[in-house]
């Protein structure tokens, strides 16, 4: 197994585990269910985007019996759908912020861009960290940094 699929096993195996944690608090009866209208202060805590009306729809797919509450597993599926989207999300966006350094649409960009991306990011980095990055980004040494590998960079994936 290479380190970005470790990395990823190592991601969904913190977030389920917040996840958990999360129930566990709000199962104030130990009963290994909690209340729908929970799910949405859970989700709001842990800083997920959603759509009231796309959480309402979910939720009543999950309380197949109509009883108000939610196990752990139907919880856990609307949670990964919402994080699925925040994921989705930050894609788009980064994808968006690299079109604006891509300014020929060649589908990469130099490396002189991505140092202005990371100063702007971070006015603390020095320019040996950022060399240090770089190098470990542009690894053929084409001075250029293509989406996936600026997609890499900014999300560890």
């Amino acid at each position: 197994m290479d380190d970005s699929e470790q990395v990823k096993k190592d991601k969904i195996r913190l977030f389920f585990t917040v996840l958990r944690r999360a129930f566990s608090m709000f199962d104030s009866t130990k009963s290994g269910r909690i209340e729908k209208e929970k799910v949405r202060t859970i989700l709001n805590t842990l800083g997920h985007t959603f759509d009231d009306h796309e959480l309402e729809v979910l939720l009543k797919q999950e309380d197949e019996e109509g009883s108000g509450k939610l196990n752990f597993d139907s919880f856990y599926r609307v949670a990964c759908h919402f994080q699925e989207e925040d994921d989705e999300a930050l894609q788009k966006e980064l994808k968006e912020a690299f079109r604006l350094y891509d300014k020929e649409g060649n589908g990469y960009i130099p490396t002189s861009s991505l140092r202005e991306i990371l100063a702007a990011l971070d006015d603390q980095i020095t320019p040996d960290q950022m060399d240090g990055m770089i190098a470990e980004i542009d690894t053929d040494g084409s001075g250029t940094v293509d989406f996936d590998e600026f997609m890499e960079m900014m999300t560890g994936d």
